[in-house]
C-alpha cells in the first residue's frame, strides 16, 4: 500500500489526470532500514528477498515431505509444478543432461515466480524483480553456469568455436566470431535481465498509477465533479483489467526466464544443436 500512498500523497485531480509521485523512482527505492542484523541494515527490498526464499523453501518442504499414495491438493499441485519444470524445461530443453541442472532451474523458477507475485500481494504491492540488481544477479548466475557447463563439456574448444566458428567460410569467420562472442558473453545475460526487469517495472508503475487515480477519484468525486470522477472510475476499471493481465505476465516472465536459462545451458552442453 505504500506505493499508493506515495502516488496519492500530493494528488490533485482538478489539476492533473493521473495521480503520480514527483519522481517514479519513489515507487522502487526503499533505502531506509526496517531493522538490522549484526549491524547489517535490512531494507524492505532485502527483507522481501529473504521472504521469497523462505516461501520457496516452505513450498518445497511442505509439498514433498510426505509423499502419499493419494496426494492431497497441495502436494499434487507442487508435484505437478516440479514435474513440469523437470520434464518440459530441464529434460525437454537440455536433454538427458538436463536432470543435473534441474535443481537450479526449479529454484530460479520458484524464486522469480514468488518475487513477481509480490506485485499483486496485498500490503506488499512491490515485485522485487523490478529492482535491476536482482534480475541482473540471477542472469549473471545463469551466465556463469552455462559458460562453465560449456567449458566442462567441450573444454577450450567451447570458446574457440565461438571465436572461430566451424562451418563458416574462412573470410567470414572473424566477423561471425565477433558477433557470436558479443551475443554469447554480453547480450545473453543483459537481455535475460532486462526482459524480466522491464516487464515487472511496467506492470508495477501502471497498476500503482491507475489504481491510485481511481481510488482518489472515488473518494473526492464531490470536489472534482462527475465528469472527472467518471474518468477516474475508468482508470480504476482499466487498473483492475491490467491487474488480471499482470497475473499472466507474472507467471509468463518466470517461465521465460527459466526457459531461456535452460536454452543457454543447452547450447553449451549440446554444441551440435
Amino acid at each position: 500500500m505504500e506505493q499508493l500512498i506515495l502516488a496519492s500523497g500530493e494528488c490533485d485531480l482538478t489539476q492533473q489526470t493521473v495521480c503520480a509521485p514527483a519522481d517514479v523512482t519513489e515507487l522502487f527505492e526503499y533505502r531506509i532500514p526496517v531493522f538490522e542484523i549484526l549491524g547489517f541494515p535490512i531494507t524492505r527490498t532485502v527483507f522481501l528477498m529473504f521472504l521469497a526464499a523462505a516461501i520457496v523453501a516452505a513450498i518445497t518442504f511442505f509439498g514433498l515431505r510426505r509423499k502419499a499414495v493419494v496426494p492431497g491438493r497441495f502436494q499434487a499441485a507442487v508435484e505437478a509444478l516440479f514435474g513440469f519444470v523437470r520434464d518440459e524445461v530441464a529434460i525437454g530443453i537440455i536433454g538427458p543432461h538436463g536432470i543435473r541442472y534441474y535443481p537450479y532451474l526449479l529454484a530460479i523458477f520458484l524464486f522469480v515466480l514468488v518475487g513477481n507475485f509480490f506485485e499483486i500481494t496485498p500490503f506488499v504491492n512491490f515485485p522485487i524483480t523490478s529492482r535491476m540488481a536482482l534480475p541482473a544477479s540471477l542472469a549473471a548466475l545463469t551466465w556463469v553456469i552455462f559458460i562453465a557447463a560449456g567449458i566442462k563439456r567441450q573444454g577450450v574448444r567451447y570458446v574457440a568455436d565461438i571465436l572461430w566458428p566451424p562451418g563458416v567460410p574462412v573470410f567470414l569467420r572473424p566477423l561471425v566470431g565477433a558477433i557470436e562472442f558479443v551475443s554469447t558473453f554480453l547480450v545473453r545475460p543483459f537481455s535475460l535481465a532486462v526482459r524480466l526487469f522491464a516487464n515487472l517495472v511496467a506492470g508495477h508503475v501502471m497498476l500503482t498509477l491507475l489504481l491510485t487515480t481511481g481510488l482518489v477519484s472515488l473518494t473526492t468525486i464531490g470536489e472534482i465533479g462527475a465528469l472527472k470522477g467518471a474518468f477516474g472510475i475508468a482508470w480504476w476499471a482499466l487498473g483492475l483489467a491490467i491487474f488480471l493481465f499482470e497475473v499472466v505476465v507474472i507467471v509468463l516472465q518466470a517461465y521465460i526466464f527459466t526457459l531461456l536459462s535452460a536454452v543457454y545451458i543447452e547450447t553449451s552442453v549440446n554444441p551440435a544443436h
